[in-house]
């Protein structure tokens, strides 16, 4: 029975979890934080930040420059849209920061990667993206051992 109640909780956290990160994707061009994103389940942030780490690999705040990055990446591949446009748009108030969490993620500064040409016609988008996906470190450094 202890079992039970263990179980009922997990599962209530995971689904809890799960519905941070749907409103991640969901909202990453809104002001979010770790506490917003807390209280909307009820937890605090330090238990959220861990518990989110644990489960999915990453931060929540990490998780969600990753996804607005991504979004800036595809905004930037059109090539109709500036780089200061694609930095509001996707939930940065600083051109700044959005250049250094760019740089970071994809290896170019936004602007050079405006100026490079995506994969090229004929390729399905969801090719484009899922082949352009920003990788963070620590998968890179996976990645190369496979």
């Amino acid at each position: 029975m202890a079992h039970d109640v263990e179980d009922e909780y997990r599962l209530a956290e995971l689904i809890r979890l799960r519905r941070v990160r749907d409103r991640i994707d969901r909202e990453y061009a809104r002001p979010l934080d770790v506490e917003t994103l807390a209280r909307g389940e009820h937890m605090s942030a330090g238990h959220l930040s861990r518990r989110f780490r644990q489960v999915f690999g990453e931060s929540p705040y990490s998780y969600l420059m990753t996804r607005r990055i991504e979004r800036a990446m595809a905004l930037l591949r059109r090539g109709d849209v500036s780089v200061t446009d694609a930095c509001f748009a996707v939930g940065f108030s600083s051109l700044g920061t959005f250049s250094t969490r760019f740089s970071e993620l994809v290896g170019l500064s936004p602007s050079a990667y405006r100026r490079e040409p995506g994969l090229g016609p004929g390729i399905p988008s969801w090719i484009e993206k899922q082949a352009t996906r920003p990788i963070r470190n620590r998968e890179a450094a996976s990645h190369g051992r496979e």
